[in-house]
């Protein structure tokens, strides 16, 4: 480093910043297996406990939980009470940790995560090379945990703010209405959906086959199967016309060649239906993104986002935090004259556009 000078409170403060990153990254696998030994929902609403009673709660290891609570404590996500040797879920971060019908949920995203790492080496060489990698060509990880991430958000918005934020969609579908959810993947927007219009008709489509098998269980589960037609297809090519909505639901910025998706989705409208496109938050520059949202936002864009769309024709590359007036571009390119941000969540921005 020879003679340059070093700001040593910069240095510490930036170091501080970094050890707080370990520990989150240390942290994420024991997250997933606090979910799946059930951990945290053996201390929702219990107050303190011991480690021991909640490895008995569990049935694992206490010795393996002792140490788990500690790692979880020292995060700030369980409290100890030191006098007493116990440990405490809050009833906020239960909502957020152990109910996952609730809209704060956010361990489905970490499985999401998991899957990046077996798939360091072929990311690496799409780095190295600049080629794209394909969505179906990830961990298996990443199809559910991506699910398990957008569902509590498509739960509590979708139905309550998201579609009635969109002229007239509402009465058309309480009425009944022909609708297109183009890159469901598990169909858990096409479900919701489902569940809550039975007198309208849906289309989930996808290219990933194994993604609609999901979609399909899914449906029979929840008993909407029978008004949920689910079909291998491309956002260029799916079939059918006269749809009275088309929704993409975080996923127009992973297509290789999203005009032209866009000027297919006018293709297969109704003359008076509404596409609607619902997108990560994001700024139209990258200074008003960087922020704990466009962080976690880029990181996704960098190992999935991007190189999905590398991998297709064109290859546009638009990135998870392409922004309003970029996806203007491109619904507009496509056809579209009427172009709105209808509603926003802190995460989501939902955009309609009409012929």
């Amino acid at each position: 480093m020879g003679a340059t000078a070093i700001d040593e409170a910069k240095l510490e403060a930036f170091m501080g910043k970094a050890l707080g990153d370990m520990g989150a990254i240390i942290s994420a696998p024991l997250m997933v297996i606090g979910e799946k030994l059930g951990l945290y929902r053996a201390m929702a609403g219990a107050g303190p406990l011991t480690s021991a009673e909640v490895a008995e709660r569990t049935g694992a290891g206490a010795r393996y939980v002792r140490e788990w609570l500690a790692n979880q404590a020292a995060g700030g996500y369980v409290s100890y009470d030191a006098d007493t040797d116990t440990f405490t879920l809050p009833d906020e971060h239960a909502l957020a940790l152990a109910y996952e019908d609730s809209p704060f949920y956010i361990l489905g995203v970490f499985e999401s995560i998991a899957s990046l790492y077996a798939d360091e080496e072929k990311i690496l060489e799409a780095f190295r090379t600049g080629a794209g990698f394909g969505w179906h060509e990830h961990d298996h990880r990443l199809f559910r945990g991506t699910e398990r991430f957008f569902r509590p958000g498509y739960r509590a918005h979708l139905v309550g703010e998201w579609l009635p934020a969109l002229e007239g969609i509402t009465e058309k579908l309480e009425r009944g209405a022909k609708v297109a959810d183009v890159g469901c993947g598990h169909g858990a927007s096409t479900v919701i959906m489902a569940k809550a219009f039975p007198n309208s008709e849906f289309y989930g489509f996808d290219y990933h086959a194994p993604s609609l098998e999901r979609a399909a269980e899914a449906a029979a589960e929840e008993g909407v199967a029978d008004r949920i037609r689910f079909e291998v297809a491309s956002a260029k090519e799916y079939p059918g016309s006269g749809y009275d909505l088309v929704c993409v639901f975080d996923c127009l910025h992973d297509m290789g060649d999203p005009v032209g998706a866009s000027a297919h989705v006018l293709e297969t409208l109704d003359a008076d239906g509404t596409w609607m496109i619902v997108e990560p938050m994001a700024g139209d520059d990258l200074a008003s993104n960087l922020n704990p949202v466009g962080r976690v936002f880029y990181g996704a864009s960098t190992v999935i986002c991007t190189p999905a769309s590398l991998a297709q024709e064109v290859g546009l590359a638009l990135g998870a935090q392409a922004g309003e007036a970029r996806l203007r571009e491109v619904v507009t390119q496509g056809g579209f004259t009427r172009f709105r941000r209808a509603t926003e969540t802190p995460f989501n921005l939902i955009l309609e556009a009409r012929p």
